[in-house]
């Protein structure tokens, strides 16, 4: 694909990000920013959370990484429908009940002060990490379709990404940006049902004949029961640890529940989180069908696989198959991945950017509290400032950055969202009450634990962490609190 070509993608497809941020952020507040004013239908709400749950990680790492691991990666999406329903029937009705805005303000009034700032702290931070190494897919990217052949440097092409972003979100906010995921989730899922077609034609297969070339491959095993929790494959390692992640990474997340307190009442909420599982597990398996049905195909023709696994599936369609040598539909699917993987990533940083403004705004700056034009001029300063250290940290993430994309985001949450999950955990499931300046450094020291225990134990035993470790976090965060108990009745939850 030509360097003209992609940018031409990228300006017209901006362009219609910005008409829609126009449209729906006419007479926008700043409650139309942090709740679309609680009118959005689910069922926009369901599909658009696809988007902003799959990200340019998922996009890319997904596929690459079926070489290696095969559909292992499912048993962890299997585990996911767990975390969701437990987020159905337990938080989001407390999240409703209380009225919240920025769920962290739950514990405000189940703890105290230190600790919903504590908690907040901790969803910036994780959200920062996580969002930025999404974004740095995107840029890496558009790096090399677009910004290379210009001899445009990464730092600059980083800027442009970010500042898109930031100029369709900056007034409409979450209002604007349940209608641009909408689309964004449409893009990025014709690109891979695309990608499959197209393969699928060029090896001469019928939808049952690509079905039975996958589940015949080399890379269609899908569960692993032997080997016992020492193996990274591990069925019940990867479920567990899944419903896990899915329970802190979405239940206990700003960004994510912030589009779930759009919806009119907690039936819709439900409604919408229940089709967002069903549609997120079949859209995972397309991923990892799509990425068995590349390596087959790569095997059949000869093309050379990069070292990198994340490197497959933008090699292959932009290289590959935007050469023009396999006609319109080799071009076709070229730009659908273009537009693919930026819809994916700016579906979850956009998301993201918005929530972190919604959470520091509410949780630190204290805007509900204040006139509407003093609320508009912080909310507008700490949108520009959290594009500010997006910006940095991608930069500093491209200069260390040497693991597995997917793999990266998964360590990092096991370590920053471990105090959320026993935080709430403590919260919901029991009645105590907690010594409240104690919490932040409980929420410190449980991390820190954490990786100590984690060298020992891999260094002094056979046995290799998964993703469990998250769950190992949020379990010394428990012991912290309960060893730190107040004396003073506090509230329950449940």
């Amino acid at each position: 694909m030509s360097a003209g070509l992609a940018i031409t993608i990228l300006i017209l497809y901006f362009l219609v990000l910005v008409i829609i941020s126009i449209k729906t952020s006419q007479g926008a507040d700043t409650n139309s920013f942090f709740t679309a004013d609680r009118q959005v239908p689910w069922y926009l709400v369901a599909f658009g959370m696809i988007g902003t749950s799959i990200s340019g990680v998922t996009f890319i790492s997904v596929p690459g990484a079926v070489l290696n691991s095969s559909f292992s990666y499912f048993q962890m999406v299997l585990g996911f429908t767990l975390g969701y329903l437990f987020i159905a029937t337990v938080l989001m009705p407390l999240y409703y009940r209380m009225n919240l805005i920025s769920i962290y303000g739950y514990f405000e009034s189940r703890f105290g002060w230190w600790s919903y700032k504590t908690a907040s702290a901790y969803f910036l931070l994780s959200r920062t990490l996580g969002s930025a190494v999404r974004l740095y897919v995107a840029a890496q990217v558009l790096q090399i379709a677009i910004y290379d052949p210009l001899g445009v440097p990464f730092w600059l092409s980083v800027l442009i990404t970010i500042g898109l972003i930031y100029v369709y979100t900056f007034k409409g906010g979450i209002k604007t940006i349940v209608i641009t995921d909408t689309l964004q989730t449409f893009f990025l899922v014709s690109a891979v049902v695309l990608t499959i077609l197209l393969i699928g034609k060029e090896m001469n297969l019928g939808l049952k004949e690509m079905v039975n070339t996958i589940s015949e491959s080399a890379y269609s095993q899908t569960f692993f029961f032997e080997g016992g929790w020492a193996d990274a494959k591990n069925f019940f390692k990867l479920f567990f640890s899944g419903a896990f992640i899915a329970i802190v990474m979405t239940g206990m997340d700003q960004d994510l529940m912030q589009k779930n307190l759009t919806c009119k009442n907690i039936g819709e909420a439900q409604k919408n989180m229940l089709w967002f599982t069903v549609v997120l597990v079949f859209v995972n398996l397309l991923f990892l069908g799509l990425g068995a049905l590349m390596y087959v195909y790569a095997d059949q023709i000869g093309f050379e696989l990069p070292t990198k696994t994340d490197d497959f599936y933008p090699l292959m369609a932009l290289k590959h198959f935007g050469n023009f040598d396999l006609g319109t539909g080799g071009v076709i699917v070229s730009v659908t991945f273009l537009i693919g993987i930026t819809a994916a990533t700016y579906a979850s940083s956009d998301s993201a950017l918005t929530a972190l403004t919604t959470a520091f705004c509410i949780d630190f700056l204290n805007v509900e509290k204040k006139e509407e034009s003093e609320r508009l001029k912080l909310k507008n300063r700490t949108h520009l400032g959290f594009s500010f250290v997006f910006f940095v940290v991608i930069l500093l993430f491209h200069a260390v950055n040497s693991s597995d994309l997917i793999t990266a985001i998964y360590k990092i949450a096991s370590y920053t969202y471990g105090p959320l999950l026993g935080l709430f955990a403590y919260g919901i499931f029991t009645k105590r009450g907690v010594m409240d300046k104690a919490v932040p450094w409980i929420c410190i020291a449980a991390p820190v634990l954490t990786y100590i225990l984690v060298y020992l134990i891999e260094n002094y035993t056979s046995y290799k962490f998964g993703f469990e470790n998250l769950l190992l976090n949020g379990l010394i965060t428990m012991i912290g609190l309960m060893i730190f108990k107040s004396t003073k009745a506090s509230p329950a939850s449940l």
